[in-house]
């Protein structure tokens, strides 16, 4: 069996049981340094067809680890590529041509791990691996907790890593083909590789503008709050907030009828779509929208139940007229 190899999380990187060095292959690899990945079928060398056009991060600061991850990976049909810091990875999924999924190390240099995974999934629905030496338990459930879809702990076998990808996957692909099945298909915007559900725009009461840009552009003004959902701004008392497209997508979806109880399955349901990760995810956003917001009070929670806007002084109309 192929294995990866591992470290110590927070010591030196040393020689692991079954593997020539860290971050080497096992004795019974192909060549030194070789991967070679059941694909397709066995002995074929094909690659397996639900790898083919899938593109997977794998962010690693170890040259012998990412190397042979990224070689592996693509001898069994993934387009792969390797980054070496969180803030690339970070940048890599907030491109125009995001990954399909992620294999992420925690040990990274220039950001802890466990802080890439939350921020990755504030930013979307992108199925995140963690791939460490971290073997803590409540390592693996912080990193569960923040979004990760599945927990690898170095050294580990190779087809056992392809198996969780793909189940992974699966996972996501099904659950999105039953959110259409049920008639959640208006909220979709797109469902990529990874099988996940983009939401077109938090459903509320205010009227979406189409495709063609016709059908009015809704505009909440709500006590020095201001949310234009044609051009994505907010803003409050007049100054303008930067968001992540999640942070609108939620204060969006609270602004279109203030004082409404929302709970947290309506919010997950139109904001996130189809989730797999933890539910404190909405809390780690609430929170970020009060700093952001200076006023705290204008998101209340409602315990037990979810969140709403505060009640007061609610103004809606679309631009060039009121309603």
């Amino acid at each position: 069996m192929t294995t990866i190899g591992s470290s110590n999380a927070g010591g030196p990187r040393v020689r692991a049981p079954g593997a020539v060095a860290a971050g080497a292959v096992a004795a019974g690899a192909v060549a030194a340094g070789a991967l070679a990945p059941r694909a397709g079928s066995a002995g074929t060398g094909r690659a397996a067809p639900e790898a083919d056009g899938v593109a997977v991060l794998v962010v690693e600061d170890d040259d012998a680890v990412g190397t042979q991850l990224v070689r592996g990976l693509r001898r069994a049909g993934y387009e792969a590529r390797r980054v070496a810091t969180g803030a690339a990875a970070l940048a890599a999924v907030e491109s125009a041509e995001p990954p399909d999924l992620v294999l992420l190390d925690l040990g990274l240099p220039d950001l802890d791990g466990t802080d890439v995974c939350r921020r990755i999934r504030e930013l979307g629905d992108v199925p995140v691996i963690v791939v460490t030496a971290r073997a803590d338990e409540a390592d693996r459930v912080e990193a569960l907790d923040l979004g990760g879809d599945d927990y690898l702990v170095k050294p580990f076998g190779f087809e056992e890593l392809l198996a969780r990808i793909r189940a992974v996957r699966r996972r996501f692909a099904r659950v999105a083909a039953l959110a259409i099945a049920a008639g959640t298909a208006g909220t979709v915007s797109a469902i990529g590789a990874a099988g996940t559900v983009a939401p077109v725009g938090a459903a509320g009461t205010g009227t979406r503008t189409g495709a063609d840009g016709g059908g009015g552009t809704d505009v909440v003004h709500h006590g020095g709050l201001l949310v234009d959902r044609r051009t994505r701004r907010i803003e409050l008392d007049g100054r303008r907030l930067a968001v992540t497209a999640r942070e609108f997508d939620l204060l969006a979806f609270l602004a279109d009828d203030p004082g409404r109880v929302r709970t947290r399955r309506e919010i997950f349901q139109a904001v996130w779509g189809p989730w797999f990760g933890s539910t404190k995810v909405l809390d780690v956003h609430v929170g970020s929208l009060r700093r952001k917001l200076g006023r705290p009070e204008l998101i209340e929670t409602v315990y037990g139940i979810g969140f709403r806007l505060a009640d007061s002084g609610v103004e809606q109309g679309r631009a060039g007229g009121g309603r």
